[in-house]
């Protein structure tokens, strides 16, 4: 007999606990380090500052994030539909963005519970890892009166995350990132799918010419090089990455060790799912110590 269990995160936010995974301090779980791959492997995130407009421009190109993501799809059988597969990937390239337009170290997860799709879309990264990775639930999803983004940021392990939560209008990542901005970063910004998997954030910094952030459009983002004066600031590099296992896992499962009937019910085994990344791992009895 085959059982599935769900690796059960707390709840927050007025989503159940184990569809919303997004009040667990995320830089103390999971994000491990492993040997640096080679830099065809990475997705290059370019910070640029825009002279005379000052604002502050984030590319990337994120082919090489999203080959990694399909590859754990494959290894893991998970086969989410088109429309939930390119918002996920979506999110994914709106974070690694902002990730690389907020200070070094920092560890940043959100969460979009929407009404329609009933979803919760969670993705989270780390600058400090270079990695972002995430997953989309669609099971125990408590059905929201209105969409909600849920962001939490934690600068220093161990420390209070900093909560923030926002109504957002639509289902679309990229102007997800606007209203966050306005309301949460109190600045305004602006992002753009360009052509071939790249994608851009303008953030407006002290003094931004305001009108020309809101008159630009994709063509004129993606020639910005050549039709403004700009410095390159820095380049941080991204991969696909959670960094789960089930050595990792097994002992969240601890407390089921006097109680395995409750757990497995009947079955020789159950099947766990990373709350980060979906990832699938079977579990026997014999595992729970």
């Amino acid at each position: 007999m085959r059982g599935t269990a769900q690796y059960v995160m707390p709840p927050h936010g007025g989503c159940l606990g184990r569809a919303f995974p997004c009040g667990v301090i995320v830089s103390s779980v999971l994000f491990f380090r492993r040997p640096m791959e080679t830099p065809e492997e990475f997705t290059k995130i370019e910070s640029i500052f825009v002279r005379h407009r000052n604002a502050l421009l984030v590319r990337g190109q994120f082919t090489p994030i999203y080959t990694d993501y399909y590859l754990h799809l494959m290894q893991h059988e998970i086969r989410p539909p088109a429309e939930l597969d390119q918002m996920l990937k979506d999110a994914m390239a709106m974070l690694a963005l902002h990730l690389v337009a907020r200070p070094w170290a920092e560890t940043i997860a959100w969460t979009a519970n929407l009404r329609a799709p009933r979803i919760n879309l969670f993705v989270t990264g780390s600058s400090f890892e270079q990695a972002i990775t995430g997953r989309i639930f669609t099971e125990d999803v408590r059905e929201p009166d209105r969409n909600y983004f849920y962001s939490q940021t934690t600068a220093i392990e161990g420390a209070k995350p900093r909560m923030s939560t926002l109504e957002i209008l639509g289902k679309d990542p990229i102007a997800w990132v606007s209203q966050y901005y306005d309301q949460s970063e109190q600045r305004p910004a602006r992002a753009f799918r360009l052509d071939d998997e790249n994608f851009a954030l303008l953030a407006a910094q002290p003094d931004c010419d305001l009108a020309w952030l809101e008159s630009l459009d994709e063509a004129a983002v993606a020639k910005i090089s050549e039709t403004e004066e700009t410095t390159l600031l820095e380049s941080r590099q991204f991969r696909f990455h959670c960094g789960c296992t089930l050595d990792k896992i097994l002992p969240i499962l601890g407390g089921w060790k006097d109680k395995p009937e409750q757990l497995f019910e009947g079955a020789e085994f159950i099947n766990i799912q990373c709350p980060r990344c979906a990832a699938k791992y079977r579990v026997t009895r014999d595992m729970i110590v």
